[in-house]
This record gives structure tokens, sequence and C-alpha cells, in this order.
């Protein structure tokens, strides 16, 4: 078979990316991010899922399971103390697989572009960052 990437013998093959395929994306991802940056996201939980749960879906008054690539749940840095609470869930990113793919099929960027621009967008809601930190990170990352 073909090396050439637009070879339709070779088109014909190609699987989207599984859970697990996502999931070591973001690990990946994750490993890029700026070593400071991810000592800070001790005990933060990354999940991957193919879409939110209805209750999350009903929460944020979403139109479509689509309407988002991921979501952070949980009390960012800046609104917790040094010590969870007794019952206190870990802070959790969900990065959501078939919403990232077809924003990822639409737009001229890599997979692993988006998964560490979501990544980092909703860990920076754990930090409480700006928009401008989040990039700078991002940027670090790249």
């Amino acid at each position: 078979m073909s090396s050439d990437p637009s070879d339709p013998a070779r088109l014909k093959s190609l699987q989207a990316p599984s859970l697990a395929d996502l999931e070591a994306v973001a690990d990946a991802a994750f490993a890029a991010l700026p070593e400071e940056f991810r000592a800070l996201c001790e005990g933060l939980v990354i999940r991957v899922e193919d879409f939110p749960d209805e209750e999350t879906l009903e929460e944020m008054e979403a139109e479509t399971e689509f309407d988002f690539l991921g979501l952070f749940r949980g009390r960012g840095l800046a609104h917790r103390g040094a010590v969870l609470e007794t019952g206190e869930f870990p802070n959790m990113v969900w990065l959501y697989r078939r919403p990232i793919l077809d924003y990822w099929a639409e737009h001229e960027e890599t997979l692993g572009h988006v998964v560490t621009h979501v990544l980092v967008h909703e860990i920076g809601h754990h930090f409480g960052l700006s928009d401008e930190d989040m990039e700078e990170i991002e940027g670090r990352a790249d």
C-alpha cells in the first residue's frame, strides 16, 4: 500500500479515532503541556466520552449533543481549599470525542491541536485562567 496520504486505497481503509485513540491523543497533549502547568493539575481526572450525558446537556441548556467539545466540573483552584471536603469529587475534565471529531473535520487543524486546545481551555477553568493565559500555555505546548 502506498504511503501517499491522498492515495484512495489508503484513505478508504481509514477509521475515525476510537475513544481509546482519543485518550492516547489527550495523554500525549497533556504530557506536552509545560511541566509547571501539569504539576498544578495533581488530582485532576481527564475522561473521554463520546458525548455529554443527558443531565449535562439539560444543565448546560445545550441545543444538541455536539454543542460542547469538553467540560470542566469541579471547583477551580481559586475556589477550593487546600484539602478536599468529605464526599467531594475530584476536579474532572471531559473531552467529548464525537463533537471533537466533528469540529476537526470542519477545520484545518490537526486532531492533536484541537485536543490540546480543548484540554488547555478546560484545565484553564480549573485554574481560573484568562483566555490570554490559556493561549500562552497552548502556544508553549505546540
